[in-house]
């Protein structure tokens, strides 16, 4: 569940971008898992949906390897986009951090392959 103020809009990195709607000072909280939000899927569950919804799981979830299951955030964290310089992490498990200040305007971004591993190459899954 986002904790800031942010807003979407065309990113240049890729498509729809997630962006800062105030300032954020370094270390604050950005993200944080919410049950009630966000959903952790098995490879399993996905495999039961529907096509489209498949490819829609696959489009935005994320591996989570602490959980050995899909993360699909349930808010427009799903639009973060992956910078190797990233101004947020996700090296708390299942909360996001500002590394730096980001000003308002500025596109939040992370590193997945820092906490999601290679994901070109995902681990298989229990």
């Amino acid at each position: 569940m986002l904790c800031v103020k942010t807003k979407l809009k065309i990113s240049k990195i890729s498509g729809m971008g997630l962006f800062a709607d105030e300032d954020i000072p370094k270390g604050t909280t950005v993200w944080k898992f919410e049950p009630n939000i966000d959903v952790l899927l098995s490879k399993q569950e996905i495999e039961k949906l529907t096509d489209a919804s498949k490819e829609q799981v696959y489009n935005y979830a994320f591996l989570d390897v602490d959980h050995k299951k899909y993360m699909l955030c349930g808010d427009d964290a799903r639009f973060f986009n992956h910078s190797d310089n990233s101004n947020c992490t996700d090296e708390f498990s299942n909360i996001t951090v500002a590394l730096r200040d980001i000003k308002a305007g500025e596109e939040l971004t992370v590193n997945y392959k820092k906490f999601y591993g290679d994901m070109e190459k995902q681990p298989e899954l229990l």
